[in-house]
């Protein structure tokens, strides 16, 4: 039994596209075998009856392209026989995103700045603010039916709780003891600002977009960038911190993006207790998206 298992482990671990490929991507294949949970590890009322979950690790992409990725993602995985529930694990080009909650006014560069920088504005069909993309950040995007994942077919919330909680546990694996989540604001917090922010969209009873982790970008932009709106961090008793911080800038020490990247595929597969875990290098599908897409008509959510 034991040596069956570690050559299903071995099989599934064989990519099956090298496009988009980063340079750790042989190790974070190596690690995640290594701590991903079994069918005979989960309770016998859930083992057996629930899908696999297909991992992708990219290196990084551009924003259209990771826009249609999501957008043919979640299509497939609606249809009746279709796409198995999919974890894409990538790198963004440099850019900025705003979710349903945030707004231009929350970036706080001219356009002038942004041109300088080379840095273009979109807004998204997700939830959540603006967020600042690049080097040293894990874009995490899951893309499945609430029922594969667990829940029931309107339990967004019991969804992002779990979400958030696998990302809280991911970030405190690299010994950030600070990650802590505030009830009814969404996002992961540490002493110094918000280290990975949450935009979810929800097509059909089918998740798809999920969360930011700074682990190590430079934040020069992001400082100048309201992840979290005023009227929400200002809400409470408590007030919240508006920008993105880091990982290693809460620890103050250095964080490798491949170990951040390996927690987020484990406490993911734990959160949501997929019987098998299939790691692959690149993307599902070659992508090449249009200049000009067209609306995506979702129900953004956190």
């Amino acid at each position: 039994m034991a040596n069956s298992r570690r050559r299903s482990a071995a099989d599934a671990t064989r990519p099956e596209n090298t496009e988009h490929t980063g340079p750790a991507v042989a190790r974070l294949i190596q690690l995640s075998i290594m701590v991903l949970p079994s069918a005979s590890d989960l309770p016998s009322s859930r083992a057996g009856a629930r899908k696999p979950l297909a991992v992708w690790l990219a290196g990084t992409i551009r924003r259209a392209d990771h826009l249609a990725l999501n957008e043919r993602l979640a299509g497939e995985v609606a249809e009746s026989e279709g796409r198995l529930p999919t974890l894409v694990v990538c790198e963004l080009e440099p850019c900025i995103t705003i979710g349903r909650l945030g707004s231009r006014a929350d970036v706080r560069l001219s356009d002038d700045d942004l041109a300088s920088r080379r840095l273009g504005v979109a807004f998204m069909g997700r939830g959540g603010g603006a967020v600042v993309h690049g080097p040293g950040q894990v874009v995490v995007s899951l893309v499945a039916s609430l029922g594969d994942l667990g829940h029931g077919p309107h339990d967004v919330g019991g969804y992002l709780d779990r979400l958030q909680a696998a990302l809280a546990g991911a970030i405190g694996s690299a010994r950030c003891g600070s990650a802590t989540i505030r009830p009814g604001v969404h996002g992961v917090f540490g002493r110094t600002g918000l280290l990975a922010a949450v935009g979810v969209a929800v097509r059909r009873g089918v998740v798809c977009h999920g969360a930011f982790v700074n682990a190590c970008p430079a934040l020069d932009v992001a400082q100048r960038v309201d992840t979290m709106p005023a009227r929400i961090r200002l809400s409470g008793d408590d007030p919240l911190p508006g920008t993105m911080a880091s990982i290693e800038s809460d620890i103050q020490r250095r964080v490798r993006l491949q170990d951040v990247r390996t927690a987020v595929v484990q406490a993911i597969s734990d959160a949501f207790m997929f019987p098998r875990t299939h790691i692959n290098a690149g993307l599902p599908f070659a992508v090449r998206s249009a200049s000009a897409l067209p609306s995506e008509i979702t129900t953004r959510v956190g």
